[in-house]
């Protein structure tokens, strides 16, 4: 471990994957970590070894870049180990989706359209937490970190060529900013189902969230599968501390919590307890019907304008995005600056954000001008 850190200290790119199994704990099982530093190859098992630490915080020192592909649970590994991030991250599957391939795109697809490179998939599936690995596993793993600096060298300069590279510069600090966030702010949001709530049924799901967070945490295990999404839903609908009603909920006993029904209506009752001030808000889901059209019919042009500009039309924004965008220029003072709509960011607002507004105001029309091409609409200006 130590030759593999000093090793990534001197280096000017390290590449890495890692191989990890996360149905079955808390926190994803790391079962592999794939690394290139310049010209030296390792794999390392991490089962094998007391920590993998050193590692970690290798890469977070220095000025070299890293380089991964789709990189999200590589990017939370360094956040939990090392606890800071490296200073330079590139991830190939959004330099991809910036030079107008598909996105998100598998690392194979993209080894073969860039490199003519092709690798077997025969092992994506495995039990990576099985001992010894076998040499068919060990070949999948490297094969994962040999290819991607040649992969790389190919969309950085296709970046340099559309001259994107402040693009993925920029694309980059906010993917991170908004990793690093994910894991503090509101994740009960992701609970499904959720739509049409009040404010203090909301209180509740955020406090019976937090009360399955911390279980599976102290058990290690996925909170999901203590606690089901629908019966924490339907826990927080009820909206009752009372213990002998909340036995009697369906699928709540037979629960992996159902011991923890005192505990169960201690966070309900602290949801209903929450002082009117620091209630969560709600979301904006009942937009008027004229939004809504308006958005779906700005979002196909917005898909043939990311595809006539060579970008991923799903790396750019969604339906939701659009919608966003709608109500922030409808109303600027509701959006806080440091969180505006995606599409009022950046690159983004430049090159798709002008060209929807141009539609919205009429300076721009949608056109059929070849219903058999790949490509049917184009969008340009208004004459009168």
């Amino acid at each position: 471990m130590r030759e593999l850190a000093n090793r990534c200290r001197s280096a000017q790119s390290i590449y890495f994957d890692t191989e990890f199994v996360s149905e079955d704990t808390y926190f994803p099982d790391l079962c592999l970590i794939q690394v290139m530093a310049d010209d030296y190859v390792a794999l390392v098992d991490p089962h094998a070894v007391e920590t993998t630490r050193e590692f970690w915080q290798a890469l977070v020192l220095g000025d070299h870049a890293t380089i991964v592909h789709a990189g999200r649970e590589e990017f939370h590994f360094c956040l939990r180990e090392a606890g800071t991030k490296p200073k330079v991250w590139f991830d190939a599957q959004i330099a991809a989706g910036l030079c107008g391939m598909e996105f998100p795109a598998a690392y194979s697809k993209l080894l073969s359209r860039e490199i003519g490179v092709t690798v077997s998939k025969g092992e994506t599936r495995t039990d990576w937490r099985q001992r010894p690995l076998s040499p068919r596993q060990l070949e999948y793993a490297l094969l994962d970190v040999i290819h991607l600096p040649a992969l790389w060298e190919s969309l950085h300069t296709k970046l340099a060529e559309l001259d994107r590279l402040s693009w993925l510069d920029d694309e980059m600090r906010m993917w991170q900013r908004d990793q690093e966030a994910s894991l503090q702010r509101e994740r009960w949001r992701r609970v499904s189902g959720l739509s049409g709530m009040s404010q203090r049924v909301l209180a509740v799901v955020r406090e019976l969230w937090q009360f399955r967070e911390e279980e599976a945490r102290q058990r290690n295990q996925p909170a999901k599968r203590l606690l089901r999404d629908d019966l924490l839903v339907e826990l927080a609908r009820c909206s009752t501390a009372d213990a002998d009603k909340v036995r009697e909920i369906r699928g709540v006993k037979q629960s992996r919590l159902g011991g923890k029904i005192d505990a169960m209506t201690q966070a309900i009752a602290r949801g209903l307890d929450t002082p009117a001030s620091l209630l969560p808000r709600t979301e904006r889901t009942n937009l008027p019907a004229q939004v809504n059209a308006t958005a779906q019919f700005l979002a196909t042009a917005l898909s043939s304008l990311c595809r006539a500009r060579q970008l991923a039309p799903a790396l750019v924004g969604t339906v939701q995005d659009v919608r966003d965008l709608l109500v922030y220029w409808h109303e600027p003072s509701a959006w806080p600056d440091s969180d505006l709509p995606i599409l009022a960011q950046g690159w983004r607002a430049k090159i798709i954000g002008s060209t929807l507004h141009d539609l919205l105001h009429g300076k721009a029309v949608v056109r059929v001008h070849d219903p058999l091409s790949d490509e049917p609409l184009e969008i340009v200006p208004w004459r009168s």
